[in-house]
């Protein structure tokens, strides 16, 4: 039976920390130059919608390290964008290729390509969720830090798709969590009323409540792609949210601060703190291969 990674809760715990083992070998195998190519003759489209360095370069070059083959489809480069039905567009990519990626603004262009393809489906971002992207970042902290359950992760910003993710990764391992954003910038509703079900999870509108004792941050952009005629009121609303090194002092001496790229130095994050962390940060776009290449194999593999 195929399966498809539309949101994190796609796939169980166990799943998850598999996914993770899985990335730590083929990081490794990588990192010695072992070749590895249980893709060999397969091919993975791309669609994207919107804009994309990580997750492009990321795919692309997974594939290719698997021995497979990546087919990007630009935004226009399709017939979707002329009209053709989803389903359509869905069944005609299944009798080419082995999965499908797709980087675009509705959750339900992602959702429907995932019911009517026979091949596996996986959300490259929407509006609502980024689960490569958070896989990646619990795979960053469990190098880094260990077990992931063991710690407190704490977001601030945009309750935006890094936010919505993290509170299904939540949901899914249970680790202790918290998030701040401005009052009317909060995640969905219906999985912060999930996540209020457990004791360990707090919402708040005070960053530095939300940060206290936390051994990790993160942050996201506050002016995501489609929302630009929002920028004037997204900066003053969220101008208390900037992760600074006054921030940084009620979280634990030896945090570390996460953040999925691109960085606005000076809004979301000052320059200097950026700078502090930019070991971490661009480790954590690295992962996005050796995660994705173990998602890859699993799914197109079904093993």
């Amino acid at each position: 039976m195929k399966r498809d990674f539309t949101k994190l809760l796609d796939i169980t715990m166990d799943e998850c920390l598999s996914l993770m083992e899985r990335a730590k070998e083929l990081k490794k195998m990588r990192k010695e130059g072992i070749e590895y190519q249980p893709l060999k003759g397969m091919y993975l489209a791309m669609i994207f919608e919107k804009a994309s360095t990580r997750t492009r370069i990321s795919f692309e070059v997974g594939m290719r390290d698997l021995g497979g083959h990546a087919v990007l489809l630009n935004r226009g480069d399709t017939q979707i964008g002329r009209g053709e039905p989803i389903e359509d567009t869905a069944r005609v990519l299944s009798r080419y290729v082995d999965a499908i990626m797709v980087r675009t603004y509705g959750q339900e262009i992602v959702d429907d390509l995932a019911k009517w393809a026979s091949v596996p489906v996986i959300n490259g971002l929407t509006d609502l969720y980024h689960p490569c992207q958070i896989l990646s970042d619990l795979f960053t902290i469990w190098e880094i830090k260990g077990d992931v359950k063991n710690h407190k992760i704490s977001y601030i910003g945009d309750g935006n798709n890094i936010a919505n993710s993290w509170i299904e990764a939540y949901l899914l391992l249970g680790f202790n969590f918290s998030i701040a954003t401005p009052k009317g910038y909060e995640p969905l509703p219906y999985l912060l009323d999930l996540a209020k079900k457990n004791s360990n999870f707090k919402l708040f509108n005070d960053p530095f409540e939300a940060v206290k004792d936390a051994d990790v941050i993160n942050t996201d952009v506050w002016v995501s792609m489609g929302q630009e005629k929002e920028q004037d009121e997204r900066r003053k609303a969220f101008t208390s949210y900037r992760i600074d090194e006054k921030l940084l002092k009620e979280a634990r001496e030896d945090v570390i601060v996460l953040h999925c790229l691109p960085a606005h130095r000076g809004e979301e994050i000052s320059g200097d703190v950026f700078e502090r962390f930019q070991d971490v940060i661009f480790t954590q776009a690295e992962n996005r291969l050796h995660v994705q290449k173990a998602l890859l194999e699993w799914l197109i593999l079904n093993r």
